[in-house]
């Protein structure tokens, strides 16, 4: 239930103070029982220091218990206590790192003087929801106020710029950093090597790897991933052994990164030994994204009854990332018996899925079973679900244009259209036969 913002500036009574409850209910909170805490603090109205208030909610932060903060909020209302600028700051981190950004908002526009932690609980909290838009947006407008960004800042900007791809803004927040001389860690500099391959700049991604001066499995990882990002599988294996010659061990993400680059290049024996060295050298239990990378490699290679042994076999496979590889390896090559079992366990798993749907269909009609492709439509139609609609943008001039199927509203659309269909006969004798344009 969101927190109703009417009752923001209706405190209810004025706060009575009961000796010695500040020293119980820390106690409390310091023993692990929060929930006890608040039901004492809330039952009867009283009030207590801000210092009290700040390890409750501080403790609400580290248990990301959202329900006790709530009440622990509603409470200062009720009693009339108005949070300083530091309680407001829990509060705003509060919210924000449970993604209610409309009541995190609405706290961050009542503080007349925001500080860099109340700016930077804002923009972790819209880049952490996917809204990096509006997180870049943030940033610009408190560097706007004179304040110098910290290295907490440039991880969410870094990731921001990621996420949208946006190059050319994730260098010049990169050439603020370098300018303010503001000290980096491992967080921040995994966040930039991310953010240069992410924006497809290899070269740049590798030169932040490089210059990191602490380096962790995390940054490891960052690396790795980027280079199988691109498909350079041969980068990803040359990192991977260097960082275990440098000592680091890899985890679970680490091996997420190695086996799909495995599957990408098709290589059979390098992505089952690193697969076997998981749990038989690292204690690493494999998980979802190993097993569906496994049955992936296996599939493109054709060796569809291994790939099924690999899923029957191991457990914890009652996954539709999993079944969805061997469905999908089924179909290119030709092998409807194990199609039409595969396609029976896939149909049950994730059933909210309309991505899915999608996919099953189209692996009947590949071999012509159109009833059974008309079936899952018809299902799909029954249940009111739509597959979403695939979304793409680049960023031109420092501005980031998003397209989606079937929206038409951008600004430019009707030049768009044109040049596309300009450049239609070239993407034909390229050998690309496009779809029909709608307008």
């Amino acid at each position: 239930m969101p927190f109703s913002l009417s009752c923001l500036a209706r405190p209810l009574r004025v706060c009575r103070r009961v000796p010695g409850l500040d020293e119980i209910l820390r106690g409390r909170c310091i023993s692990g029982k929060l929930a006890e805490a608040v039901g004492i603090l809330c039952c009867g109205g009283w009030g207590v220091d801000p210092q009290t208030y700040a390890v409750l909610l501080q403790e609400c932060i580290n248990l990301k218990d959202l329900f006790q903060g709530r009440r622990i909020h509603a409470q200062m209302i009720t009693v009339g206590f108005s949070p300083d600028q530091y309680l407001m700051n829990k509060l705003i981190i509060l919210y924000a790192k449970h993604g209610d950004l409309t009541t995190s908002h609405y706290l961050f526009d009542k503080i007349h003087e925001r500080s860099l932690i109340s700016w930077n609980a804002m923009i972790s909290g819209y880049v952490q929801k996917r809204l990096e838009q509006e997180g870049l947006s943030l940033y610009y407008q408190m560097r706007g106020s004179g304040l110098e960004p910290d290295q907490f800042t440039f991880a969410s900007v870094f990731r921001a710029c990621a996420g949208l791809a946006t190059l050319e803004q994730g260098k010049r927040a990169h050439a603020v950093m370098i300018k303010v001389r503001n000290r980096t860690n491992v967080v921040v500099n995994s966040a930039l090597v991310d953010m240069y391959f992410k924006c497809s700049s290899p070269l740049d991604g590798r030169l932040a790897f490089d210059k990191s001066l602490e380096k962790n499995v995390i940054t490891w990882t960052t690396l790795i991933s980027g280079y199988g990002h691109h498909g350079r599988v041969e980068e990803v294996l040359r990192f991977f052994e260097k960082m275990l010659e440098e000592g680091c061990r890899p985890n679970y993400v680490t091996f997420v990164a190695v086996l799909s680059a495995c599957s990408y290049g098709g290589l059979i024996d390098e992505g089952k030994r690193y697969f076997s060295s998981m749990t038989s050298e690292y204690n690493i239990k494999p998980g979802v994204e190993h097993i569906a990378s496994m049955v992936d490699l296996l599939g493109r290679a054709g060796r569809l009854v291994e790939a099924y042994e690999v899923v029957k076999r191991l457990p914890s496979c009652d996954h539709s990332q999993i079944w969805g590889a061997l469905l999908g390896a089924c179909r290119v090559h030709g092998n409807i018996d194990l199609l039409r079992i595969t396609a029976k366990k896939f149909f049950k798993l994730d059933t909210e899925n309309a991505g899915k749907y999608v996919v099953l269909s189209n692996a009947y009609a590949s071999f012509g079973l159109w009833d059974s492709a008309s079936e899952v439509r018809e299902m799909m139609k029954g249940m009111g679900m739509k597959k979403e609609p695939g979304c793409s943008w680049i960023e031109v001039q420092n501005k980031v244009h998003t397209f989606c199927v079937g929206d038409n509203s951008h600004e430019q659309i009707m030049q768009i259209y044109t040049i596309i269909k300009d450049l239609d006969p070239t993407m034909k004798d390229a050998g690309y036969v496009s779809e029909q344009l709608t307008q």
